[in-house]
C-alpha cells in the first residue's frame, strides 16, 4: 500500500515513448524537491570564496554542522588567504583539531591559501580546472566555490547527492564523477546549482542513508526506492554506498 502521508498518486503509466515519459518523471521529482525545499542553500556558514573554500575543504568526511562550531572563530583570527599563509601547520592544526584528518586539512589549507596569494593576488579563480589543482580541492569542492560563491552551473556530488540521486533513478553511476555526469544530462543547467542544494537537503531531513523515510515521502511515487519499500510494505534500505560519495 501507498505510503499513509504520501501523496493520493499513483505511478504514471510509461507512454508509448519511454524517453518522453523518463523526462516528465524526472521534471516531477524537480519540482517536487524545489516545493519542498525552497529556501535551499548551502549550510556552511562563510562571507568570502576563500572561507567557502577553506569551509568545504574542512568539511570532506565530516559535517557542516562541525565545520560551523570551528570557522567563526577559525575566520575572525584568519579572515583571508594572506592569514592563512603566513601560518605553519602546526599553528592551524590546534584550530581545526576537532574535525576529521585535521593534519592533512592543515597542510592542504596552507598550502592553497599560499598558491592564491602567489598566483591570483589572494582571490580564488573562477575556474574549474585552476581550482581542482590546488593541494585538497576535488570535484566536489571546486563545484560547491563555483556554484555556491560565483553562481556558476555546477553539480556537486557529495554524499548525499550521490545516495539521493541513485535511489531516485536520477543516475546510476557508481562513482561520484559518474553520477555528476548522469545529473548534467538530465537536469536542466538553470537547475544545477539549486537542485544540489535539495537534494542535500533530501537527503539530510528525509532520505537518510540507513532508515530512509520512505513512508512520508512526497516523492515515492516517482522514486523507484520509495516504490519498492511501499509494495514490500517496509522501508527498504540499501547498502551502505555514502563512503563512495563523501568528500571529494
Amino acid at each position: 500500500m501507498p505510503p499513509e502521508t504520501a501523496p493520493r498518486r499513483v505511478p504514471v503509466e510509461r507512454e508509448a515513448d519511454g524517453r518522453m515519459d523518463e523526462s516528465r518523471r524526472v521534471r516531477r521529482i524537480l519540482d517536487s524537491l524545489a516545493a519542498l525545499y525552497p529556501d535551499a542553500r548551502c549550510e556552511l556558514h562563510y562571507e568570502t570564496p576563500f572561507q567557502l573554500l577553506v569551509a568545504t575543504m574542512l568539511s570532506a568526511q565530516s559535517t557542516d554542522a562541525k565545520v560551523n562550531q570551528v570557522t567563526p572563530e577559525l575566520f575572525r583570527r584568519y579572515p583571508d588567504a594572506r592569514a592563512f599563509a603566513a601560518l605553519t601547520p602546526e599553528e592551524l592544526a590546534p584550530h581545526i583539531q576537532s574535525i576529521g584528518l585535521y593534519r592533512t586539512k592543515s597542510k592542504n589549507i596552507i598550502e592553497t591559501a599560499r598558491i592564491l596569494v602567489e598566483r591570483y593576488g589572494g582571490e580564488v579563480p573562477r575556474d574549474f580546472d585552476a581550482l581542482v589543482a590546488l593541494p585538497g580541492v576535488g570535484r566536489k569542492t571546486a563545484n560547491v566555490v563555483l556554484s555556491t560563491a560565483f553562481g556558476l552551473p555546477a553539480i556537486a556530488v557529495d554524499t548525499h547527492v550521490f545516495r539521493v540521486s541513485r535511489r531516485l533513478g536520477l543516475a546510476s553511476g557508481d562513482t561520484p564523477e559518474r553520477v555528476e555526469a548522469e545529473l548534467r544530462e538530465r537536469i536542466p543547467m538553470s537547475e544545477w546549482a539549486v537542485t544540489h542544494h535539495r537534494l542535500i537537503w533530501h537527503g539530510r531531513r528525509m532520505c537518510h542513508a540507513r532508515a530512509p523515510k520512505c513512508d512520508r515521502c512526497p516523492l515515492w511515487v516517482d522514486c523507484p526506492h520509495g516504490l519498492k519499500a511501499a509494495r514490500s510494505g517496509q522501508k527498504n534500505q540499501d547498502p551502505p554506498v555514502d563512503n563512495i560519495g563523501r568528500g571529494d
